[in-house]
């Protein structure tokens, strides 16, 4: 399959080490695009559930895709979420065209984009984390729960539904939350001048002009949605942004393709080593 250019792609709240995590998806869709920037938005590697028991070779594949992406010269930005906060202290890191920040500002054909996760706008997330985390672990249960019970519907050939969609639905909390999340950051934009607002956090994949509620002005608000559930990614390229979302339809693979998949895979691998050689030569 051909890959697609894409100028910019920003993906969010893959989750990598947990249940929930759509591993095998998001490497087709790592391999079916050529970016020329990727920004990882935050809670990527779930450090907070992370088991030594269940890490799938899928999900290192994913991490070797990333690899990939910096041995050939792509900027990848990896900017800190709540699941992977313990990064935070490693914050500026940089290795070639890898960087490891918080946040991000972009200048995309003379538009500023302000680029973070936004678990600095959870108040959960502020003053009672172990209720949060207890939240993240709840949260992969039903996951969990949610992909046994749509394995079930698909065999007797019902449609899938979505427990924590439901949930969010029925709770105007739930609701309340996202909205206040979106307009916090639309009014923090404007009120820093920039045309974009991109972030991650709350796993609800938009796209929309907001304007403020306290001054005049409006800012685009986006948000990547995450690698759980919405199987989403934000794509610019041509001048526009879009919310791309995963179709399996879109990616059936032969046996040769298969086999192309595995030799790319074997050279992820040997990329990532030459990355490692470079690592530690600029360590000394």
């Amino acid at each position: 399959m051909a890959k697609r250019e894409v100028d910019i792609v920003v993906i969010s709240d893959v989750h990598l080490g947990t249940y929930g995590c759509h591993a095998k998806e998001l490497l087709k869709y790592l391999k079916s695009i050529k970016p020329k920037i990727l920004v990882l938005n935050g809670d990527i590697i779930d450090i907070w559930q992370f088991s030594k028991s269940y890490w799938p070779e899928a999900h290192m594949k994913v991490v070797r895709r990333i690899l990939k992406f910096v041995t050939e010269g792509v900027p990848v930005y990896y900017l800190t979420g709540n699941h992977d906060e313990m990064l935070r202290k490693f914050s500026e890191f940089t290795l070639g065209s890898f960087q490891l920040l918080d946040k991000l500002i972009l200048n995309i054909d003379g538009k500023k984009a302000w680029i973070f996760h936004g678990d600095v706008f959870d108040v959960t997330m502020q003053h009672s984390k172990w209720l949060a985390k207890l939240g993240a672990v709840g949260y992969d249960t039903l996951i969990l729960i949610n992909s046994l019970t749509n394995w079930l519907l698909t065999a007797i050939g019902r449609q899938k539904m979505s427990f924590s969609q439901k949930v969010k639905a029925r709770f105007k909390d739930a609701v309340k939350f996202i909205n206040q999340f979106e307009q916090t950051a639309a009014d923090l934009a404007i009120d820093k001048a920039y045309q974009y607002v991109i972030c991650g956090h709350i796993h609800q994949a938009e796209i929309r002009e907001m304007t403020s509620t306290s001054k005049p002005g409006s800012v685009v608000y986006l948000n990547s949605g995450d690698w759980v559930e919405s199987l989403s990614a934000l794509e610019y390229c041509n001048g526009a942004w879009t919310v791309f979302k995963y179709n399996a339809d879109d990616f059936h693979s032969d046996a040769d393709e298969d086999d192309k998949t595995d030799t790319e895979d074997l050279d992820a691998k040997l990329d990532v080593k030459v990355l490692l050689e470079r690592f530690k030569q600029e360590q000394g």
